[in-house]
């Protein structure tokens, strides 16, 4: 042979294709999805959803309803008109702790381990529930605001803007507080221990507060809590807002707790979270 054969040409590597992860903000708008489809995919939750509102205004709009005769009651104001904005509070009290429970649940069931298995940030997964939860809330908040309307005549003086800030604050507190049930959701991890604290938790809060009574007519030392109560200051703010007698300070007190408890709950809830 009188010519050396030429060695072939060595092939190229496959080039693999570039892949980088999705944002965070792309992954708690998917999970948020996620939450919202599967919560109203079943009928039965979205009836409940609505019934609950009714329930509540019946039982505090119209059995307390003689409290709006008791001296110290705000001059001129209906009751209806004076509780709707606590009640608007106190469901967000509730809806919050439906955080803590949803994370148990998950927990338990292995949802939120085959996320470990992805690409996926754990605060995107706690927060993706905190906003799934603040919009089913304001569904139901805004349904209990239209029924009391139509049906037992809720007409504040602060118009519809003045409901609209008072479902904003009842929303902030939710998510805050939601913070606050993932973090024990995360340590508990029982959905029936928790549910148990929950309430342990929820009706000293709601009842030792301005929500039904005006403070000035609770005992002394009930007095003394309901000041230093969070709950109270959410309540002020959004009747306030209602009634169209809000102002900054009291405006500032309600926000300001919202964003000092979720200072202190979302690095608890995300270091026990990780723990898990």
């Amino acid at each position: 042979m009188t010519a050396i054969e030429a060695a072939p040409a060595a092939t190229p590597p496959l080039s693999r294709p570039s892949w980088a992860p999705s944002s965070v903000l792309t992954q708690v708008a998917v999970l948020t999805g996620r939450s919202l489809r599967a919560l109203y995919r079943d009928p039965r939750l979205v009836v409940l959803s609505l019934i609950q509102p009714l329930v509540l205004l019946i039982l505090f709009g119209q059995v307390f309803s003689a409290i709006a005769l008791v001296p110290g009651f705000p001059p001129g104001l209906d009751y209806i008109d004076f509780i709707l904005p606590a009640l608007l509070v106190t469901t967000g009290l509730t809806a919050g702790l439906q955080s803590g429970v949803a994370v148990t649940t998950e927990l338990r069931n292995g949802l939120i381990p085959r996320f470990r298995s992805m690409p996926i940030r754990t605060g995107s997964v706690l927060a993706a529930r905190s906003f799934a939860d603040v919009l089913r809330s304001a569904s139901e908040l805004t349904a209990m605001a239209v029924l009391a309307a139509l049906l037992f005549g809720f007409s504040p003086p602060g118009g519809v803007l003045g409901v609209v800030g008072a479902l904003l604050v009842a929303a902030v507190l939710c998510w805050s507080l939601g913070w606050v049930f993932m973090w024990f959701a995360s340590w508990l991890r029982s959905p029936e221990i928790l549910q148990t604290v929950g309430s342990l938790a929820t009706f000293p809060l709601m009842f030792a507060s301005n929500a039904f009574v005006p403070v000035e007519n609770l005992p002394g030392w009930l007095r003394a809590f309901a000041t230093v109560n969070p709950l109270s200051y959410a309540i002020s703010a959004a009747r306030g807002l209602a009634t169209g007698t809000a102002d900054l300070a009291m405006l500032g007190a309600a926000v300001g707790s919202c964003l000092v408890i979720a200072l202190i709950a979302i690095p608890c809830a995300l270091r026990s979270f990780r723990r898990n």
